[in-house]
Parts: structure tokens; sequence; C-alpha cells
């Protein structure tokens, strides 16, 4: 489980609260073990459903139960919208140059079957796991490179400073304090600035960097095998809340 939005009543709600009662349903029925899908990006906690997650994920392995706390890089859905704006002829959108982060996506259908493999694998079992998809890491510009190749089209980028995102969320976050619904949209801005800033990979404490050699590769799926699918028209992107554009 977790929540739609990452809006902090919704995260302490479901990624904490909802967890823990799923928990202790489990303890009370004698299962023996638990496999939680959480995030990469609690490695730097700065957002409340993050902070959210990593109580939760706290909670389990002091649980007494045989666990495995999967992070997953990115999903294709993520970042894969900005498909039809292109094909509409519209430039692909990226913060700053598009090198100021990169990603491992993993596959819906390939992380599954990582998740399965946990209950089985005991190398798998009371471990943190971060988990990205097959091949090297890439940027949002290489991203939007291939999907122009696939197109048969120049490239177009629009470049968008993520300064702009820090203070939108300086501004809402103020206002917040005397209209109270701002205060979520200033945590979407700050949940913003943080994916255009920080890349989804491995984050290695004694080098202070993100590493994408160190970050675990499974599967067979690669998110422009994905794209070269959305294109032909033979896979749809079902984002929801799961949209970064």
């Amino acid at each position: 489980m977790a929540s739609r939005t990452g809006a902090p009543d919704d995260a302490w709600a479901i990624d904490h609260r909802a967890q823990l009662t799923l928990l202790a349903a489990a303890q009370s029925a004698c299962v023996t073990q638990f496999v939680l899908l959480s995030a990469i990006c609690v490695q730097k906690p700065r957002l409340a459903f993050q902070h959210a997650k990593l109580a939760f994920e706290t909670a389990l392995q002091q649980s007494g139960m045989t666990w495995s706390i999967v992070r997953p890089t990115a999903f294709f859905k993520s970042i894969s919208g900005q498909v039809e704006r292109v094909k509409q002829g519209k430039p692909f959108l990226v913060f700053g140059d598009g090198t100021l982060t990169a990603c491992k996506p993993i596959s819906d259908n390939d992380l599954a079957e990582y998740i399965a493999g946990c209950l089985s694998d005991p190398g798998r079992q009371n471990r943190v796991l971060p988990i990205g998809g097959p091949g090297r890491a890439s940027t949002p510009r290489e991203q939007g490179e291939q999907l122009f190749a696939l197109l048969g089209r120049e490239p177009r980028f629009k470049q968008v400073p993520p300064s702009l995102l820090r203070v939108i969320a300086a501004v809402l976050g103020a206002l917040g304090r005397v209209i109270p619904p701002l205060a979520a949209k200033a945590e979407f801005a700050r949940i913003g600035h943080y994916y255009a800033t920080e890349s989804m990979l491995v984050w290695d404490d004694a080098t202070q960097r993100y590493d994408a050699d160190a970050t675990p590769s499974a599967g067979t799926e690669t998110l422009f095998d994905y794209y070269a699918q959305l294109v032909r028209g033979e896979s749809s992107a079902e984002r929801g809340e799961h949209a970064v554009f």
C-alpha cells in the first residue's frame, strides 16, 4: 500500500498507520513472512511520505517476522508521461539541462517477479533490497532523445529550472499557515523538486553520490522497449497518481 499523493496526512495514514494495521493483522493470523514494497527515495528522506515509509520499515524489521523490503528505483509509468505530448509535436520537458538525475527504471512485470522471488529466496530475506531494471542508468535527456529517435524526429527540449519548484514551495508554504489547503500544495512542489534534483539510484554515503553501478538490476524489459510499445500503440501508460509530467 502507498499513499496516492504523498501529502503528509495521506502519507502517515496509509504508508504508516494502514501498514501497521496490516502488519498487526498478519501477526494475529500467524503469518510468518512479510514482503514490503517501499521506494528507493527513502535513502535521503526530506518529505513526509519518505519519513512515513521509513517509520513502517523500522516497525517491520522489529516485528519478529521474516521480512523483505523492496525499494524499486522508478516505474516505467512514472516517466512515460511525455510520450503523448512529444507525439503531438511538443518539446520534451527537462529540469535543468536534463542531466541532473538518472535512474534504472523497472517494469511492473519484472518488479512483480522480483517481489514474488522474495518469498522463496533466502538471500532476499531480512534484507533491504534496492532494485532497478536491466541496462545502464539513463538521464531524462537521454530518455527524451530516445523517444524522439523512435518517432523519427529531431530532439526538442524545453528546460525548466528546478529552483522554480523551490520558490513555489516556499510561497505556498508561507501562505499555507493562513490557508491550510495550500500547505498540501507546498508539499507537492517539494516532492516535484526532490524528483527533479535527486537520482533514483543507490546512494553511497562514503562518496556522497549516487552510484549506478551499485544499483542492482533485475528482469528483461527496458524503458526504451516500453517507449517503443507506446509509440506503436501496443501498450498504454495508465499512470494515475504516478505521473511526473
